[in-house]
Protein backbone atom coordinates (compact mmCIF):
# COMPACT_ATOMS: atom_id res chain seq x y z
CA UNK A 1 0.00 0.00 0.00
CA UNK A 2 1.41 3.44 -0.90
CA UNK A 3 2.04 6.24 1.54
CA UNK A 4 -0.74 8.34 0.03
CA UNK A 5 -3.23 5.45 0.10
CA UNK A 6 -2.26 4.80 3.72
CA UNK A 7 -2.90 8.42 4.59
CA UNK A 8 -6.28 8.50 2.83
CA UNK A 9 -7.28 5.40 4.77
CA UNK A 10 -6.36 7.12 8.05
CA UNK A 11 -8.39 10.22 7.19
CA UNK A 12 -11.48 8.22 6.23
CA UNK A 13 -11.41 5.80 9.15
CA UNK A 14 -13.73 6.65 12.02
CA UNK A 15 -11.61 7.14 15.13
CA UNK A 16 -12.46 5.10 18.21
CA UNK A 17 -13.86 6.83 21.26
CA UNK A 18 -15.82 9.72 19.79
CA UNK A 19 -18.18 11.50 22.10
CA UNK A 20 -20.43 8.64 23.13
CA UNK A 21 -20.72 10.04 26.64
CA UNK A 22 -21.58 13.57 25.57
CA UNK A 23 -25.35 13.30 25.90
CA UNK A 24 -25.11 12.19 29.51
CA UNK A 25 -22.84 15.09 30.43
CA UNK A 26 -24.48 17.86 28.42
CA UNK A 27 -26.98 20.43 29.59
CA UNK A 28 -30.61 19.24 29.86
CA UNK A 29 -32.58 19.38 26.63
CA UNK A 30 -34.37 22.68 26.12
CA UNK A 31 -38.09 23.04 25.70
CA UNK A 32 -39.12 22.87 22.07
CA UNK A 33 -39.96 26.28 20.65
CA UNK A 34 -42.30 26.95 17.77
CA UNK A 35 -40.69 27.32 14.39
CA UNK A 36 -38.07 25.51 12.37
CA UNK A 37 -34.63 24.37 13.43
CA UNK A 38 -31.86 26.97 13.43
CA UNK A 39 -28.97 25.52 11.42
CA UNK A 40 -25.35 26.61 11.72
CA UNK A 41 -22.65 25.69 9.24
CA UNK A 42 -19.40 25.29 11.21
CA UNK A 43 -15.95 24.54 9.80
CA UNK A 44 -13.13 23.21 11.97
CA UNK A 45 -9.39 23.40 11.36
CA UNK A 46 -9.06 19.65 12.00
CA UNK A 47 -8.06 17.97 8.71
CA UNK A 48 -8.63 14.40 9.95
CA UNK A 49 -7.98 11.87 12.70
CA UNK A 50 -9.52 11.81 16.16
CA UNK A 51 -9.85 15.62 16.28
CA UNK A 52 -12.16 15.76 13.26
CA UNK A 53 -14.16 12.76 14.46
CA UNK A 54 -14.72 14.24 17.92
CA UNK A 55 -15.84 17.51 16.31
CA UNK A 56 -18.30 15.73 14.01
CA UNK A 57 -19.67 13.62 16.87
CA UNK A 58 -20.20 16.73 18.96
CA UNK A 59 -21.98 18.58 16.17
CA UNK A 60 -24.22 15.55 15.59
CA UNK A 61 -25.32 15.66 19.25
CA UNK A 62 -26.57 19.25 19.31
CA UNK A 63 -29.95 18.80 17.60
CA UNK A 64 -31.05 16.13 20.09
CA UNK A 65 -29.78 18.10 23.09
CA UNK A 66 -31.86 21.13 22.03
CA UNK A 67 -35.00 19.16 21.10
CA UNK A 68 -34.51 20.13 17.46
CA UNK A 69 -34.11 23.87 18.04
CA UNK A 70 -30.48 24.08 16.94
CA UNK A 71 -28.39 22.01 14.55
CA UNK A 72 -24.65 22.18 13.79
CA UNK A 73 -23.60 21.11 10.29
CA UNK A 74 -19.87 20.22 10.52
CA UNK A 75 -17.20 20.75 7.89
CA UNK A 76 -13.57 19.65 8.06
CA UNK A 77 -10.54 21.70 7.10
CA UNK A 78 -10.80 23.12 3.56
CA UNK A 79 -14.30 21.70 3.02
CA UNK A 80 -15.75 25.19 2.44
CA UNK A 81 -12.77 27.57 2.63
CA UNK A 82 -9.07 27.35 3.44
CA UNK A 83 -7.98 27.48 7.06
CA UNK A 84 -6.69 31.02 6.83
CA UNK A 85 -9.92 32.22 5.17
CA UNK A 86 -12.11 31.07 8.06
CA UNK A 87 -12.26 34.44 9.79
CA UNK A 88 -13.47 36.22 6.66
CA UNK A 89 -15.89 33.38 5.84
CA UNK A 90 -17.60 33.81 9.22
CA UNK A 91 -17.39 37.58 9.08
CA UNK A 92 -19.06 37.60 5.65
CA UNK A 93 -21.71 34.97 6.42
CA UNK A 94 -20.33 32.15 4.25
CA UNK A 95 -20.13 30.14 7.48
CA UNK A 96 -22.10 30.70 10.66
CA UNK A 97 -19.22 29.72 12.93
CA UNK A 98 -15.65 28.43 13.01
CA UNK A 99 -13.57 26.12 15.20
CA UNK A 100 -10.02 27.27 14.38
CA UNK A 101 -6.67 27.34 16.12
CA UNK A 102 -6.92 30.77 17.73
CA UNK A 103 -3.27 31.60 17.00
CA UNK A 104 -3.99 31.62 13.25
CA UNK A 105 -5.17 35.24 13.52
CA UNK A 106 -1.98 36.64 15.10
CA UNK A 107 -1.05 38.47 11.90
CA UNK A 108 -4.40 40.28 11.79
CA UNK A 109 -5.30 40.48 15.48
CA UNK A 110 -2.05 40.68 17.51
CA UNK A 111 -3.75 39.95 20.84
CA UNK A 112 -4.69 36.46 19.66
CA UNK A 113 -1.05 35.45 20.10
CA UNK A 114 -1.86 35.59 23.84
CA UNK A 115 -5.22 33.80 23.52
CA UNK A 116 -3.39 30.50 22.95
CA UNK A 117 -0.13 29.22 24.36
CA UNK A 118 3.21 30.69 23.33
CA UNK A 119 6.84 29.83 24.17
CA UNK A 120 7.42 29.60 27.93
CA UNK A 121 4.11 31.26 28.79
CA UNK A 122 1.21 29.61 30.65
CA UNK A 123 1.96 25.88 30.55
CA UNK A 124 -0.98 23.83 31.80
CA UNK A 125 -4.64 23.52 30.78
CA UNK A 126 -5.93 24.64 34.17
CA UNK A 127 -3.86 27.83 33.93
CA UNK A 128 -5.61 28.71 30.68
CA UNK A 129 -9.01 27.96 32.18
CA UNK A 130 -8.07 30.26 35.06
CA UNK A 131 -7.11 32.99 32.59
CA UNK A 132 -10.33 32.70 30.59
CA UNK A 133 -12.89 31.95 33.28
CA UNK A 134 -11.31 33.57 36.33
CA UNK A 135 -9.06 36.45 35.30
CA UNK A 136 -11.12 38.18 32.61
CA UNK A 137 -9.68 36.59 29.48
CA UNK A 138 -13.07 35.54 28.11
CA UNK A 139 -14.47 39.05 28.36
CA UNK A 140 -11.47 40.54 26.54
CA UNK A 141 -11.63 37.88 23.82
CA UNK A 142 -15.31 38.66 23.25
CA UNK A 143 -14.62 42.38 23.11
CA UNK A 144 -11.82 41.77 20.62
CA UNK A 145 -13.84 39.58 18.24
CA UNK A 146 -16.91 41.82 18.53
CA UNK A 147 -14.83 44.46 16.73
CA UNK A 148 -14.62 41.95 13.86
CA UNK A 149 -18.37 41.32 13.85
CA UNK A 150 -18.13 37.99 15.67
CA UNK A 151 -18.94 36.45 19.04
CA UNK A 152 -16.17 34.46 20.73
CA UNK A 153 -18.03 31.72 22.59
CA UNK A 154 -15.10 30.09 24.39
CA UNK A 155 -11.73 28.32 24.24
CA UNK A 156 -11.43 24.62 23.37
CA UNK A 157 -8.55 22.60 24.81
CA UNK A 158 -6.81 19.81 22.93
CA UNK A 159 -3.22 19.42 24.19
CA UNK A 160 0.42 20.26 23.45
CA UNK A 161 2.06 20.53 20.03
CA UNK A 162 5.10 18.47 19.06
CA UNK A 163 7.77 18.70 16.37
CA UNK A 164 8.34 16.05 13.69
CA UNK A 165 11.67 16.04 11.87
CA UNK A 166 13.55 14.17 9.18
CA UNK A 167 16.75 14.72 11.17
CA UNK A 168 17.41 14.30 14.92
CA UNK A 169 17.06 17.42 17.08
CA UNK A 170 19.30 17.06 20.13
CA UNK A 171 19.63 20.76 21.01
CA UNK A 172 18.39 24.15 19.88
CA UNK A 173 21.49 24.39 17.65
CA UNK A 174 20.01 21.65 15.45
CA UNK A 175 17.18 23.95 14.33
CA UNK A 176 19.66 26.21 12.53
CA UNK A 177 19.12 26.19 8.79
CA UNK A 178 16.12 23.86 8.95
CA UNK A 179 13.08 24.52 6.75
CA UNK A 180 10.36 24.43 9.36
CA UNK A 181 6.56 24.67 9.46
CA UNK A 182 5.42 26.91 12.33
CA UNK A 183 2.05 28.51 13.18
CA UNK A 184 3.28 32.12 13.10
CA UNK A 185 3.42 34.78 15.79
CA UNK A 186 5.84 34.49 18.70
CA UNK A 187 6.35 30.79 18.03
CA UNK A 188 7.75 31.37 14.54
CA UNK A 189 9.90 34.30 15.66
CA UNK A 190 11.55 32.31 18.45
CA UNK A 191 12.56 29.58 16.02
CA UNK A 192 13.72 32.16 13.50
CA UNK A 193 16.08 33.55 16.15
CA UNK A 194 17.33 29.99 16.64
CA UNK A 195 18.23 29.98 12.94
CA UNK A 196 15.29 28.08 11.41
CA UNK A 197 13.68 29.13 8.16
CA UNK A 198 9.99 29.08 9.07
CA UNK A 199 6.91 28.92 6.90
CA UNK A 200 3.21 29.08 7.76
CA UNK A 201 1.08 26.17 6.54
CA UNK A 202 -2.36 24.84 7.55
CA UNK A 203 -2.41 21.34 9.01
CA UNK A 204 -3.74 19.75 5.82
CA UNK A 205 -0.70 20.96 3.84
CA UNK A 206 2.01 19.62 6.17
CA UNK A 207 2.16 16.00 4.96
CA UNK A 208 2.68 16.86 1.27
CA UNK A 209 5.26 19.52 2.19
CA UNK A 210 7.25 16.97 4.22
CA UNK A 211 6.84 14.34 1.50
CA UNK A 212 8.11 16.69 -1.23
CA UNK A 213 10.94 18.06 0.92
CA UNK A 214 9.57 21.61 0.89
CA UNK A 215 10.11 21.46 4.64
CA UNK A 216 12.16 19.03 6.74
CA UNK A 217 10.78 19.91 10.20
CA UNK A 218 7.15 20.50 11.14
CA UNK A 219 5.31 21.53 14.24
CA UNK A 220 1.70 20.43 14.50
CA UNK A 221 -0.55 19.08 17.21
CA UNK A 222 -0.22 15.88 19.28
CA UNK A 223 0.70 12.26 18.53
CA UNK A 224 -2.72 10.80 17.71
CA UNK A 225 -3.70 13.31 15.05
CA UNK A 226 -0.19 13.55 13.61
CA UNK A 227 -0.10 9.76 13.32
CA UNK A 228 -3.47 9.76 11.54
CA UNK A 229 -2.08 12.35 9.12
CA UNK A 230 0.80 10.03 8.27
CA UNK A 231 3.71 11.98 9.75
CA UNK A 232 5.45 8.76 10.75
CA UNK A 233 5.69 7.90 7.05
CA UNK A 234 7.63 11.04 6.12
CA UNK A 235 9.69 11.77 9.27
CA UNK A 236 11.85 9.68 11.61
CA UNK A 237 12.09 11.85 14.73
CA UNK A 238 9.91 13.67 17.26
CA UNK A 239 11.44 16.53 19.26
CA UNK A 240 10.10 17.55 22.66
CA UNK A 241 11.21 19.44 25.76
CA UNK A 242 12.80 17.89 28.86
CA UNK A 243 10.82 15.16 30.70
CA UNK A 244 7.59 16.64 31.97
CA UNK A 245 7.62 19.40 29.35
CA UNK A 246 6.14 17.89 26.22
CA UNK A 247 6.31 21.21 24.35
CA UNK A 248 8.43 24.25 25.19
CA UNK A 249 6.72 26.43 22.60
CA UNK A 250 2.98 25.51 22.65
CA UNK A 251 2.19 23.29 25.63
CA UNK A 252 -1.53 24.17 25.54
CA UNK A 253 -2.50 24.93 21.96
CA UNK A 254 -6.05 26.27 22.06
CA UNK A 255 -8.87 26.22 19.57
CA UNK A 256 -12.15 28.08 19.99
CA UNK A 257 -15.72 28.39 18.79
CA UNK A 258 -16.45 31.79 17.28
CA UNK A 259 -19.81 32.69 15.71
CA UNK A 260 -20.84 35.41 13.28
CA UNK A 261 -22.63 38.13 15.24
CA UNK A 262 -25.72 37.97 13.02
CA UNK A 263 -26.08 34.22 13.64
CA UNK A 264 -25.40 34.66 17.35
CA UNK A 265 -27.88 37.49 17.82
CA UNK A 266 -30.58 35.47 16.06
CA UNK A 267 -30.56 32.90 18.88
CA UNK A 268 -32.94 33.26 21.84
CA UNK A 269 -31.21 33.79 25.18
CA UNK A 270 -31.79 30.22 26.41
CA UNK A 271 -30.00 28.84 23.33
CA UNK A 272 -27.14 31.31 23.75
CA UNK A 273 -26.73 30.12 27.34
CA UNK A 274 -26.82 26.52 26.16
CA UNK A 275 -24.12 27.05 23.51
CA UNK A 276 -21.82 28.81 25.98
CA UNK A 277 -22.16 26.01 28.53
CA UNK A 278 -21.89 23.32 25.88
CA UNK A 279 -18.59 24.69 24.54
CA UNK A 280 -17.08 24.44 28.01
CA UNK A 281 -18.27 20.82 28.29
CA UNK A 282 -16.99 20.07 24.80
CA UNK A 283 -13.58 21.53 25.64
CA UNK A 284 -13.17 19.10 28.54
CA UNK A 285 -14.30 16.07 26.52
CA UNK A 286 -12.28 17.06 23.45
CA UNK A 287 -9.13 17.36 25.55
CA UNK A 288 -9.65 14.06 27.39
CA UNK A 289 -10.46 12.05 24.26
CA UNK A 290 -7.40 13.34 22.43
CA UNK A 291 -5.11 12.62 25.39
CA UNK A 292 -6.51 9.08 25.50
CA UNK A 293 -5.83 8.59 21.79
CA UNK A 294 -2.31 10.00 22.24
CA UNK A 295 -1.38 7.16 24.60
CA UNK A 296 -2.13 4.57 21.92
CA UNK A 297 -0.40 6.68 19.26
CA UNK A 298 2.91 6.74 21.16
CA UNK A 299 3.09 2.95 20.92
CA UNK A 300 2.46 3.07 17.19
CA UNK A 301 5.16 5.67 16.66
CA UNK A 302 7.57 3.42 18.54
CA UNK A 303 6.57 0.43 16.41
CA UNK A 304 7.14 2.47 13.24
CA UNK A 305 10.71 3.21 14.33
CA UNK A 306 10.17 6.86 15.22
CA UNK A 307 12.76 8.13 17.72
CA UNK A 308 11.90 10.69 20.40
CA UNK A 309 14.60 13.23 21.26
CA UNK A 310 14.43 15.78 24.06
CA UNK A 311 15.87 19.23 24.55
CA UNK A 312 17.84 19.92 27.74
CA UNK A 313 17.20 22.39 30.53
CA UNK A 314 20.01 24.51 29.07
CA UNK A 315 18.06 24.64 25.80
CA UNK A 316 14.96 25.73 27.71
CA UNK A 317 16.91 28.63 29.20
CA UNK A 318 18.06 29.72 25.73
CA UNK A 319 14.48 29.62 24.45
CA UNK A 320 13.22 31.49 27.51
CA UNK A 321 15.69 34.35 27.02
CA UNK A 322 14.56 34.76 23.42
CA UNK A 323 10.87 34.31 24.23
CA UNK A 324 10.66 36.94 26.98
CA UNK A 325 11.78 39.70 24.58
CA UNK A 326 9.29 38.52 21.96
CA UNK A 327 6.48 38.59 24.56
CA UNK A 328 6.98 42.30 25.02
CA UNK A 329 7.39 43.00 21.31
CA UNK A 330 3.99 41.41 20.61
CA UNK A 331 2.30 42.84 23.69
CA UNK A 332 3.25 46.33 22.56
CA UNK A 333 1.67 45.92 19.12
CA UNK A 334 -1.71 47.23 20.34
CA UNK A 335 -3.71 47.94 23.50
CA UNK A 336 -5.57 44.63 23.45
CA UNK A 337 -2.38 42.61 23.22
CA UNK A 338 -0.94 44.61 26.12
CA UNK A 339 -4.05 44.11 28.26
CA UNK A 340 -4.10 40.35 27.72
CA UNK A 341 -0.38 39.91 28.27
CA UNK A 342 -0.48 41.97 31.50
CA UNK A 343 -2.96 39.45 32.94
CA UNK A 344 -0.61 36.61 31.95
CA UNK A 345 2.45 38.36 33.32
CA UNK A 346 0.88 39.09 36.71
CA UNK A 347 -0.29 35.48 36.95
CA UNK A 348 3.11 34.06 35.90
CA UNK A 349 4.91 36.26 38.44
CA UNK A 350 2.51 35.42 41.26
CA UNK A 351 3.12 32.94 44.04
CA UNK A 352 0.78 30.54 42.25
CA UNK A 353 3.18 29.99 39.34
CA UNK A 354 6.51 31.79 39.67
CA UNK A 355 7.39 31.25 36.01
CA UNK A 356 8.78 34.76 35.62
CA UNK A 357 11.19 36.63 37.88
CA UNK A 358 11.79 40.39 38.05
CA UNK A 359 15.32 39.79 36.76
CA UNK A 360 14.02 38.18 33.57
CA UNK A 361 12.00 41.27 32.58
CA UNK A 362 14.41 43.93 33.81
CA UNK A 363 14.57 46.81 31.34
CA UNK A 364 11.48 45.70 29.40
CA UNK A 365 8.47 48.01 29.34
CA UNK A 366 4.83 47.21 28.71
CA UNK A 367 2.99 50.07 27.00
CA UNK A 368 -0.56 49.76 28.30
Amino acid sequence: MSIKTNRRKFLKTTAAGGLAATSALAAPALATAAGKTVTWKIQTSWPGGIGLQIFKDWCASIKEKTNGQLEFIPFGAKDVVGDFQLLDAVKNGVLDAMNPFTLYWAGRIPATVFLSSYPMGLRNPHEWDTFYYGLGGLEIARELFAKEGMYYVGPIQHGPNIIHSKVPIHSVDDFRGRKMRMPGGIVAEVFQELGAKTTLLPGSDIFPALEKGTIDVADYVGPAINLALGFDQVTKYISMGPPGMMSVYQPVDLMDLTVGMKSWNALPDELKNFVESEVHVYSDLHHAQIQKADQAAWKKFEESGTEVTRLSQDDVEVITEIAVKRWYAWANKDKYAARVFKIHLDYMMSGSLGYVTPEQIEGLELKL
